[in-house]
């Protein structure tokens, strides 16, 4: 047996258990001053998130005022949403307000008149001098409409002038200064879709609602109360139920994008389909109804002939004319309208196919087109006549002179 390594390990044997008394002392101690080390951090980190030296007393004991300013959810992106649409809606609402119709009934008997109630709708103030613009539906074949404002004040309405076309009508209300706060106009033509939208008005005769949602497609068509197609109408996801038509649709920004004019729901009720007038269209309307009671269209002068004759006489494409007014546009411009001939035969006359080189196909085409234009501008009109291509010049007049 090798003594000097059974000394060693004899030695080494004894060595062990005072290491190990040794380390245990030091854990003990250095343990208790790590721990008392780590709760003067946290401490100290916690005075330095809940103390501020201007929220404080003299004393140094901290207000509630920090606690006031989390529990109202500053910088939570929710609770900002949700105060953006609260002020938006306080800033518009006062611009909405609320329309009935009455219309009168003769008794048979009596012969005495009474006022029915018709309907309700909704509507916005346009100008301080009290106009207020709505859907035409929402006042059609009414005798007599009252406004109610925000303020719950109500005035008796006059018509001023209506575009069934556009389904738009004009209303105006002799209400002082201090009641008439005009909407905020915006455009409609750089909008997108799933821009955020905000609807206000009296579905169901429940005055100053709110609704929201998104722009959900643009560029869409429906047809007015004249069988006229309305183009480039915004559809939205938000809300919009009998009552609410005449009523406005705003942007982020509180600003009018559009007039809600219908829902699609087989129902009657919403469906998240609603469609509105873009504003572009009602900035177009709006100041002709105002002045001439009708708008003051840009026109050729001219009578197309209906497209199902046009078709039975082989025409598809392009506007055949029917008639021309006397020194309109087109006839001064030389344009020739159908006619028939002495020994019987027919003479097709011109077929009009673009403006400005933009194709036109029916007489709603043209009208919509030429609305893109003012009475006095010069358009370039492209026909066709004995089935040769012709171009001329024409100065657009208007369809009510002044």
């Amino acid at each position: 047996m090798n003594h000097d390594y059974y000394q060693s390990s004899k030695t080494s044997k004894m060595k062990l258990p005072a290491i190990a008394l040794i380390f245990s002392i030091i854990g003990y101690f250095g343990g208790g001053y790590l721990k008392s080390q780590i709760a003067s951090f946290g401490e100290n980190e916690a005075a330095e998130v809940t103390e501020d030296p201007s929220s404080t007393t003299d004393s140094g004991q901290v207000t509630a005022e920090k606690t006031e300013v989390e529990d109202e959810g500053s910088g939570d992106p929710i609770r900002d949403y949700e105060t953006a649409t609260i002020q938006l809606f306080e800033r518009a609402a006062p611009s909405v307000c609320y329309i009935t119709t009455t219309v009168q009934r003769r008794d048979y008997w009596s012969r005495n008149t009474t006022e029915i109630p018709a309907g309700s709708g909704s509507g916005f103030i346009w100008d301080e001098d009290g106009h207020i613009v709505t859907n035409y539906h929402v006042i059609r074949d009414a005798t007599s409409a009252m406004v109610t404002l925000s303020d719950q004040s109500t005035y008796s309405a006059k018509l001023v002038g209506i575009e069934p076309s556009k389904d738009l009508a004009v209303l105006k209300i002799d209400a002082p200064a201090k009641s008439l706060r005009p909407i905020k106009v915006g455009s409609s033509q750089k909008l997108k879709v799933g821009q955020f939208v905000m609807a206000i008005g009296n579905p169901f005769g429940l005055d100053q609602t709110l609704t929201t949602g998104v722009i959900s497609a643009l560029g869409r068509e429906i047809q007015s109360l004249t069988g006229r197609p309305i183009r480039d109408v915004i559809q939205t996801d938000a809300a919009i139920n009998p009552g609410n038509s005449g009523g406005p649709l705003l942007d982020r920004s509180g600003k009018l994008i559009g007039v809600n004019t219908q829902i699609y729901s087989p129902s009657g009720a919403s469906a998240g389909i609603g469609f509105s007038i873009p504003v572009d269209e009602v900035k177009w309307v709006v100041p002709d109804l105002i002045k001439y009671g009708e708008v003051r269209r840009p026109v050729l002068g001219i009578t197309a002939l209906p497209a199902q004759y046009a078709q039975q006489m082989g025409i598809k494409n392009g506007i055949m004319i029917a008639d021309l007014s006397p020194n309109g546009p087109a006839a001064k411009a030389g344009l020739k309208a159908i006619q028939r001939l002495e020994d019987g035969r027919i003479d097709v006359g011109d077929i009009i196919t673009r403006i400005n080189n933009v194709k036109v196909t029916d007489i709603n085409d043209l009208i919509l087109k030429l609305e893109k234009y003012s009475p006095g501008d010069i358009v370039e009109v492209r026909f066709t006549r004995d089935e040769k291509e012709k171009i001329v010049k024409v100065k657009l007049a208007a369809s009510r002179s002044e």
